[in-house]
């Protein structure tokens, strides 16, 4: 085959312009998805800052809940070793036991057993479908 034949036969195969009409379009097509791709990643980190705020801001409910639980219980506490201290000065004895019998009791439940409630009652506003019944 000679050069000249080859020539008319690669020209036929390749237009010069439908190549770069080829290329422009893929390139279009290139730079569409990657706008496309950098919005995606703006909204995940949009979402990804919003649910950490969410998140500290829950922690720091709970964190004060927590402290007022743990304060309450320990000003409790105090006020009935108060009273222990004063029944065992006056010699009674069935307030001693009374309230031994009150620090038992508070010592057995847990400051922790409201925050399930907390929690279901949180999850019932979460949830639009929910019915309330009074």
């Amino acid at each position: 085959m000679s050069v000249k034949k080859v020539t008319t036969v690669v020209k036929e195969f390749i237009n010069p312009a439908e190549c770069l009409q080829q290329m422009v379009s893929a390139y279009a097509e290139y730079k569409i998805i990657a706008e496309q791709e950098q919005t995606k990643r703006r909204e995940i980190e949009a979402w990804e800052k919003e649910t950490i705020t969410k998140i500290n801001a829950q922690r720091e409910l709970l964190m004060v809940y927590l402290d007022r639980s743990f304060d309450e219980r320990a000003e409790n506490f105090r006020a009935l070793f108060a009273v222990v201290d004063n029944a065992i000065a006056s010699g009674n004895n069935e307030q001693l036991a009374l309230t031994l019998n009150s620090i038992t009791e508070i010592a057995k439940s847990s400051p922790f057993k409201d925050l399930a409630n907390l929690a279901s009652v949180r999850a019932a506003l979460d949830d639009r479908d929910h019915e309330w019944t009074f």
